[in-house]
């Protein structure tokens, strides 16, 4: 049975097991539950990134809206409930409301304040209401492609570039370089585990993840995926698992100790994916298709 399609004009869907669809599921072994397609949301402008907010329990979608580096203020991020219905499309939308936004990819979120890494700064938002709270410029910083963002054990973000093999590290308004290796093979996703206090990176150019510890130089190899590759985003689940974004495969990858495998496939190429920590749901966003699928983990 296929499932409904929800734009954003409408307002309510039909009970999970209604949404329910047959997809690609990568092998399991007999009798282990799989992943069940929750809701597919059309109408985004390439959409990069979801971030849930547990505390309102609603998802944020950052959407390029165009070309992925291009200084356009036209970039916008979306509200979105978790069962599909998009709330409001432009929550923030640059050039609206003395809003500078040219095409957000990553957000976390700190206090009551959105950050969303964007083409040539960090932004800051108020979680709320959308309005604008903070800029903070990389201008006159050589940058590749600033890519995704999290707030790390010392309360600073830190902020991956893709393009340049570097993390930058956001505190007191200024951005400074916290490491370059080019062994980071593009940096892309990136998130706090909070049981290790270390920072998650995976890589773009490699299919292995990282440990590191803000403060010093050393990279840990903690992962690694046979068939994984171009990895996006990455989230921690609460038992400790790993959830990552495969571009190579159009999978989403679990890792579990050293190894990462195919939870399942998508239909797609997976960006930053958002865990829905209430629910053990995914969000997945795909910038080609203008569409975020949301589905229901086992």
């Amino acid at each position: 049975m296929r499932s409904r399609r929800i734009a954003p004009v409408i307002t309510s869907l039909l009970a999970c097991a209604v949404l329910t669809a047959c997809i690609r599921i990568a092998p399991a072994g007999g009798g282990v539950a799989r992943p069940t397609l929750v809701a597919e949301v059309d109408g985004f402008s390439g959409p990069e990134a979801v971030r849930y907010d547990p505390d309102q329990d609603i998802y944020f979608v950052a959407n390029f809206n165009g070309p992925g580096s291009r200084v356009d203020d036209d970039g916008f991020i979306s509200r979105m409930r978790p069962d599909g219905t998009v709330e409001q499309l432009r929550f923030i939308a640059g050039g609206v409301d003395g809003v500078t936004l040219h095409a957000p990819r990553g957000m976390v979120i700190t206090g009551d304040t959105l950050w969303a890494v964007d083409v040539d700064a960090m932004r800051g938002f108020n979680r709320r209401t959308g309005a604008p709270l903070a800029t903070i410029s990389f201008a006159g910083t050589d940058v590749g492609f600033l890519n995704d963002v999290t707030q790390g054990p010392d309360g600073a973000l830190y902020v991956t570039d893709t393009g340049r093999n570097r993390i930058h590290r956001i505190e007191h308004g200024r951005a400074t370089l916290a490491l370059s290796d080019t062994l980071l093979g593009g940096p892309n996703g990136i998130t706090w585990d909070h049981a290790s206090a270390d920072l998650i990176v995976v890589s773009w150019n490699r299919p292995a993840m990282f440990a590191w510890l803000p403060g010093t130089s050393e990279l840990r190899v903690i992962g690694e995926s046979a068939t994984g590759r171009r990895f996006d985003g990455v989230e921690v689940r609460a038992d400790g698992s790993i959830l990552v974004a495969s571009q190579a495969d159009s999978s989403i990858h679990v890792f579990r100790s050293r190894t990462g495998e195919p939870l399942f496939h998508v239909q797609g190429a997976p960006a930053d994916i958002a865990w829905d920590s209430r629910r053990n749901r995914v969000a997945v966003p795909y910038i080609a298709r203008n569409r975020v699928e949301i589905f229901q983990l086992p």
